[in-house]
């Protein structure tokens, strides 16, 4: 008995599940042109693959060459089993190529090599072997669909989990205050170009922090923004690109955040400067508490008087630039009159009557204050940030 009989049963038809012995020195033959009849028939048929990169298409060129050297050694040994085609044919590209082919494209590649394989059936089947190799191109197919569906399922894998870790590394240098090379390469490496920024701050909730960071992406995504979100100790920091009025964005997650106020850091031209915004947000989520009845949402600049009691540096400088510095600069009249319009209970009459001039000299000078401060002195909120903007301007100024 020939070795062709022992692999066809002595008759010349093969095994149930198994290709004759003829069929498989034909495909042994055929392998090189049926290499080179895929990738022209790629070249044809996929506007991506020939706009791509002379170095990818050799390798997707490879991966065809392997698919099919594969397929061979598979009906030519079917004791082996399933085989391993992510390691035998995905396995002979880098990594980097399941970045350059999308996991579809990869589906669209591996049906042409099967097309040129089946439109030869005929012409590579030994005579009454065309029905055994059809089936077995249909059942070799669904094995490498299987196996493309895996090396990209890992590679999404690990992509992801390097993504996190970067995600991770670019918050924590904002809240750090850190404005290395660092943060830009791997701003970068996250495919992140949106601006304008501004930092969100809040206290987390219980939810596990890859769960919660996804559903806010996928909140903010509907508005077309984009994010970076960590979690630091009780603290959620979200990192928001691409809006000019944040505190309506911090709005639609404020939900996710748990009990406590949320902080908007304000907007800041890139992701560079975001770590101005992040340490005012985190300043305000820090004062939160001496303003209760805040809004939750609460820009991290309407928190001025209760960051600069707390001890923010920024907040006093702030506040005796665009306050006292202001008023100073107007005349000391404003001064005084603002001070003492506070002091009376923001009573018009009586401050007329302290100062000696007429309730409507009173009225105009208030007005000119909200002109230069954009503060309504009548307003309490407004009221106390002037007047604490004012103690803390006259307490530099003496110093100097």
């Amino acid at each position: 008995m020939t070795a062709a009989d022992r692999v066809t049963g002595g008759n010349g038809a093969a095994p149930p599940g198994r290709v004759r012995a003829e069929t498989v020195q034909r495909l042994e033959r055929a392998m090189g042109s049926l290499g080179t009849a895929a990738m022209a028939s790629m070249e044809q048929r996929l506007s991506w693959f020939r706009s791509m990169s002379a170095e990818n298409r050799s390798w997707i060129g490879l991966v065809a060459q392997a698919g099919i050297a594969a397929f061979v050694d598979w009906v030519k040994h079917p004791k082996r089993g399933r085989p391993s085609v992510a390691v035998e044919v995905f396995g002979t590209a880098p990594r980097e190529l399941a970045r350059a082919v999308s996991l579809q494209q990869a589906v669209e590649m591996v049906r042409i090599i099967i097309d040129v394989v089946e439109a030869r059936v005929d012409e590579l089947a030994a005579p009454g072997g065309e029905a055994e190799l059809r089936e077995a191109v249909l059942r070799y197919t669904r094995e490498v669909a299987f196996g493309a569906a895996q090396v990209y399922a890992r590679t999404a894998e690990a992509r992801g989990a390097w993504d996190a870790r970067l995600e991770a590394l670019v918050v924590d240098s904002l809240v750090r205050g850190e404005m290395g090379e660092g943060l830009q390469s791997w701003a970068s490496a996250l495919n992140w170009s949106h601006s304008p920024v501004a930092v969100v701050v809040g206290h987390a909730d219980d939810s596990e922090p890859e769960g919660l960071i996804e559903e806010l992406r996928a909140i903010v995504r509907r508005s077309r923004l984009d994010l970076l979100a960590g979690v630091h100790g009780t603290r959620l920091v979200v990192v928001l690109g691409g809006t000019d009025d944040p505190l309506s964005a911090a709005g639609q997650i404020a939900g996710r955040f748990g009990p406590g106020p949320v902080v908007v850091g304000p907007v800041v031209s890139d992701l560079q400067a975001a770590t101005r915004s992040a340490a005012s947000a985190l300043a305000g989520l820090r004062a939160a508490p001496g303003w209760p009845d805040s809004p939750r949402p609460v820009l991290a600049d309407d928190l001025l008087p209760e960051r600069a009691l707390d001890g923010d540096e920024a907040a006093r400088a702030g506040l005796i630039r665009d306050v006292y510095e202001a008023l100073r600069h107007g005349g000391t009249a404003l001064l005084d009159t603002v001070t003492t319009y506070l002091e009376q209970g923001s009573s018009l009459e009586a401050t007329a009557r302290m100062l000696f001039v007429h309730p409507n000299t009173v009225r105009y000078r208030l007005r000119r204050v909200s002109e230069l401060t954009g503060l309504i002195p009548s307003d309490g909120r407004a009221g106390f940030t002037l007047w604490v903007g004012i103690v803390l301007g006259r307490l530099a100024h003496n110093r100097t």
